[in-house]
């Protein structure tokens, strides 16, 4: 896949030294050898990578969940490119924060910003969550509006179409959709843009 992305052109991949110390950073703004909370709003729900000792369903204020990430590769082609999910800024979301305990960051947190920060598409940013009771420190990966592969604002049009046709390595845009849309529900999470969609999507298919 990173071969991939080179010929695509959608970015520099970054080192394992680059990946490293962007962790170091983002987990240089809280106590050491603390608990880590990680606030997921896509694919993250539905397939965590990491081993985590607990979640919550939570929201957070300033940014919501988009579909704003063009991807040449994995869920789409460079000839047909797809459409993932980044969080952009304004409004709100609501998703599920995981928490990973002190004695297992060290090893999880790594796995997780190879998947998410490989090529420089999000930002490692701390928001707060709000569970209803008290309000947690998590990480969020945020799209970062610099990147080439920043969809920005995008017709509805365009964005139902990309879903319906891109697939990839990964599968196609319509799961990666679908399979969100599920994970949240399970959740109790409606996300009302999320159904709407989806509907969109669907009736495409048929």
């Amino acid at each position: 896949m990173q071969q991939t992305i080179l010929q695509s052109g959608t970015g520099v991949i970054l080192t394992e030294a680059q990946l490293q110390e962007s962790l170091n950073q983002t987990l240089g703004q809280q106590k050491p050898n603390s608990d880590v909370w990680v606030f997921a709003y896509g694919s993250l729900i539905w397939n965590p990578i990491f081993k985590f000792a607990e979640q919550r369903i939570g929201k957070i204020y300033g940014w919501h969940r988009s579909f704003c990430l063009w991807v040449p590769q994995g869920r789409g082609t460079p000839s047909n490119r797809g459409l993932v999910l980044g969080l952009d800024s304004g409004g709100s979301c609501r998703g599920i924060a995981y928490r990973i305990a002190a004695t297992d960051v060290s090893l999880e947190l790594p796995l997780l910003w190879r998947r998410e920060m490989v090529v420089g598409c999000y930002i490692p940013h701390w928001v707060k969550v709000f569970d209803g009771i008290q309000q947690l420190p998590a990480i969020a990966f945020v799209i970062n509006r610099q990147h080439r592969a920043y969809a920005g604002k995008i017709s509805k049009e365009t964005m139902i179409n990309s879903i319906a046709t891109a697939s990839g390595e990964l599968g196609s845009c319509a799961d990666y959709l679908m399979q969100t849309v599920n994970g949240l529900m399970k959740v109790g999470i409606k996300d009302r843009q999320l159904l709407w969609l989806s509907k969109q999507v669907s009736a495409r298919l048929d």
